[in-house]
């Protein structure tokens, strides 16, 4: 008996082992936020572990950035659940967040302390740093769209989503954007319209007056005699032949093959017509045949029981949350722990969405100021790893401000911030060996994903106009107040597009340039 214990105890250390050599300086060395942690994580696990294989990180992507939650940290969750299950998996995630996590907390210990206003340079760094940050966020925006976008109604998505996330914000809203999206390429997918509105055409068509033709004589003769022939006879027995010609070339030609949903726009663009004879889609509808050791050991059963748990803990906390009496109502920390478990349910789109959008869970319920949250928003960007360690800031303050422990606050916003996603993706992975098949959900994938890309968009919106910091305007205002934090902007983002600037590079030259327009201006 002991010397089974002591196999499965050396085993244990040796995945434990495995894991930590792979994932140990993730946490400290992922600067710039999830497009450049997803290369990061492509150039290790696929490029030279070898851990998964390309189509199997593709649709691992798809479901991160489909799913809400942080999407870097789902991914590395997956690709550690699938090489050494859910202890490994569990393991990877707290080595890539507690250091942001930690580091972000003794931000909000600092934060705490200092005066209601900051001295001019700080206003002028921070602005540097929020100005700059604008900038690396549209150039992930502008990264993930050409991902997201395959087609022309993708194109559509990625628009529409991120105006019409310009011209509301609620809670619900949204989460109801991503359903509209969803809901659009799976109607066009799957040609539901194309009947009813065909039907309606030929209807319409039959309405209108048809014109009769007149016969046009030709002079001619027919066999040598010179009897006048009519066109319209000739023209008849032609169309005829040349349909039976035509009708018995198709019945020798095979059907083509159906082609799935096309992977890039070019792609889109360049689909066969049914009937040529052109080569297939890349993204043929065929089996995906996944290797064993690529294959998850949960049965859809079990994913969609923790999918339903998940759900029903969810409707739990809200119906507390809301059914408790006001005043006294619930606990501030139970209401900070479900505001944070709100968050991470309902935001998709990764950290760039969530950090301006945690600004009407936290700051308009008087819990942090303003100022503090622009201060974490800056600072947030220049830390590693996954941008949900904003909750760890925001949680350690809501509570310093009201009198509980801030570590309590911390790990309780930590906590809630992160659990959906972790839950919902590793159900999903137990249903999706099942449906990755289904033409249905890579059609709900797509259009999702084009949804919280364009809410990207809107995410950088929202901060340009509160980015800009000084001593009497705590709460923010517009970056555009001044031209020098647009052109602080535009060279965070220029720099990184065409110059391959790193975006933590970016980001600590957007502090430099605010300090150089305080000694020029400010001073």
């Amino acid at each position: 008996m002991a010397t089974v214990h002591s196999g499965r105890a050396r085993a244990l250390a040796s995945r434990a082992w495995k894991v930590l050599r792979a994932n140990w300086h993730l946490g400290v060395t992922a600067f710039g936020g999830p497009p450049v942690h997803f290369k990061i994580f492509n150039d290790k696990f696929v490029q030279r572990a070898k851990w998964i294989d390309e189509q199997l990180y593709q649709e691992l992507f798809s479901i991160s950035q489909s799913l809400s939650g942080p999407a870097s940290t789902k991914m590395l969750y997956c690709i550690n659940l699938i090489q050494d299950g859910f202890l490994a998996a569990l393991f990877s995630f707290l080595i890539w967040t507690l250091p942001g996590a930690l580091g972000m907390y003794g931000l909000s210990l600092g934060v705490a302390n200092i005066g209601d206003t900051l001295p001019r340079p700080v206003y002028a760094l921070l602005s540097g740093l929020n100005a700059a940050t604008v900038g690396v966020i549209a150039l992930a925006a502008v990264e993930l769209s050409q991902k997201a976008i395959t087609d022309k109604l993708t194109r559509l998505v990625v628009c529409i989503s991120a105006g019409a996330g310009l011209l509301y914000n609620a809670l619900w809203y949204f989460p109801v954007l991503m359903v509209i999206s969803a809901v659009a390429t799976l109607v066009s997918d799957m040609r539901w319209l194309q009947k009813p509105i065909g039907a309606l055409v030929r209807g319409s068509s039959r309405l209108k007056p048809r014109r009769r033709r007149q016969p046009v004589r030709e002079t001619g003769t027919e066999a040598g005699v010179g009897e006048p022939v009519h066109a319209t006879q000739t023209s008849a027995r032609a169309t005829s032949y040349e349909l039976e010609s035509r009708i018995g070339a198709a019945s020798q030609i095979p059907a083509a093959p159906r082609s799935d949903l096309p992977v890039t726009e070019q792609e889109g663009q360049n689909a066969p017509v049914a009937g040529t004879s052109s080569s297939a889609s890349t993204a043929e509808n065929e089996p995906r045949i996944v290797p064993r050791e690529l294959q998850i050991n949960i049965s859809w059963k079990k994913g969609t029981a923790i999918i339903l748990c998940f759900f029903l803990s969810f409707v739990v906390a809200m119906v507390l949350r809301s059914s408790l009496p006001s005043p006294p109502g619930p606990p501030l920390l139970y209401r900070l722990f479900s505001n944070m478990y709100l968050a991470g349910t309902i935001i998709f789109g990764g950290g760039p969405v969530v950090v301006p959008l945690l600004r009407e869970y936290v700051v308009a319920e008087g819990w942090v100021s303003p100022r503090d949250f622009l201060i974490g928003l800056a600072m947030i960007q220049s830390f590693p790893g996954p941008n949900f360690n904003f909750a760890v800031f925001l949680g350690s303050l809501t509570a310093i401000n009201n009198g509980y422990s801030s570590a309590v606050g911390a790990l309780l916003a930590w906590i809630a911030i992160f659990s959906p996603g972790l839950i919902l993706v590793h159900g999903t992975m137990g249903i999706w060996s099942a449906a990755r098949n289904q033409r249905w959900v890579k059609s709900v994938l797509r259009g999702a994903n084009a949804g919280a890309v364009g809410l990207i968009y809107t995410a950088v919106y929202r901060i340009f106009n509160v980015g800009y910091l000084a001593e009497g305007y705590q709460a923010g205002r517009s970056l555009g107040d001044d031209p020098w934090w647009v052109v602080v902007t535009a060279t965070s983002y220029i720099g990184g597009r065409w110059f391959g600037v790193n975006a933590p590079v970016a980001i600590l030259l957007g502090a430099v340039l605010g300090l150089v327009w305080y000694g020029v201006v400010g001073a």
